[in-house]
C-alpha cells in the first residue's frame, strides 16, 4: 500500500503557504516532516488525512482496494484532541467506536504507554505529558496503516520519547508506514527526511 501526494500547493487567509510539494510513503517506510514554523508541516498532514483541501495537486493512495484514505489513516495532531471530562479509558473507547477496526482494548493501550493506573481518572486531572500519551494510545485501539504525527514527541520525557520509539518500530515491521512532523529527532535512523520551505 503506497499514500501518495503530487505537487501540493496551500494557500491559507489568501497567503502562500507552500507548493510544488510531493511524497511518496509506502508500507514499512517513515518520512520525518521538517521546516521552520510556519512552513506548512500541519498543513501538510491536514491535507493527507483529508482535513484541508489543497488549493492544487493530487493525493492518492495505492493497494488499498475500495477503502478511502480518511479510513486509512490515524492521526495524532499537535492538540491532544480529549475530552478531559471523560477518563483516559472512556476516551480510548469513544476514539476505537469512532474509528472503527477494533485492536488494543482501551486498557492494554493505556498498560502500552504506561498509563494503565489512569485508566479510571479524568484526563483533565492529567499532566500535559501524560494526556500527549492518551493521545497518542489511540493509534493502538484501531487499526489503521498510515500514522500522520504532528510533534508527537512533544510534552513527553525520555522515557515516553523511547517507548513511543518503540511503538513506532513496531508499527513499521508490522508493515505500517509513518508521516512525523518534527523539530527534533524521532529515533527512527530509517527515516526519511523531507524538508518543507527554505
Amino acid at each position: 500500500m503506497r499514500l501518495f501526494a503530487e505537487n501540493l500547493t496551500c494557500r491559507r487567509g489568501g497567503r502562500l503557504i507552500f507548493e510544488g510539494v510531493s511524497l511518496s510513503l509506502a508500507s514499512g517506510e517513515a518520512v520525518s516532516l521538517t521546516g521552520r514554523n510556519g512552513a506548512g508541516k500541519s498543513s501538510l498532514i491536514a491535507m493527507l488525512c483529508g482535513r484541508l483541501r489543497p488549493e492544487a495537486g493530487r493525493i492518492g493512495v495505492e493497494g488499498a482496494d475500495e477503502a478511502e484514505l480518511t479510513e486509512l489513516c490515524h492521526l495524532v495532531g499537535h492538540r491532544d484532541g480529549l475530552k478531559t471530562a471523560l477518563t483516559a479509558q472512556e476516551n480510548l473507547g469513544f476514539a476505537q467506536a469512532v474509528l472503527g477496526q477494533p485492536a488494543a482494548t482501551p486498557v492494554e493501550a493505556l498498560a502500552a504507554v504506561g498509563l494503565a493506573h489512569a485508566a479510571t481518572l479524568p484526563v483533565g486531572y492529567l499532566s500535559a505529558g501524560q494526556r500527549r500519551r492518551v493521545a497518542l494510545a489511540r493509534l493502538l485501539v484501531a487499526a489503521r496503516p498510515f500514522w500522520l504525527l504532528d510533534e508527537p514527541m512533544s510534552a513527553l520525557d525520555t522515557a515516553s520519547q523511547a517507548m513511543l520509539t518503540g511503538l513506532m518500530r513496531d508499527h513499521l515491521a508490522q508493515g505500517g508506514a509513518i508521516l512525523a512532523a518534527t523539530h527534533g529527532p524521532l529515533g527512527l535512523n530509517e527515516a526519511r527526511e523531507l524538508r518543507i520551505g527554505p
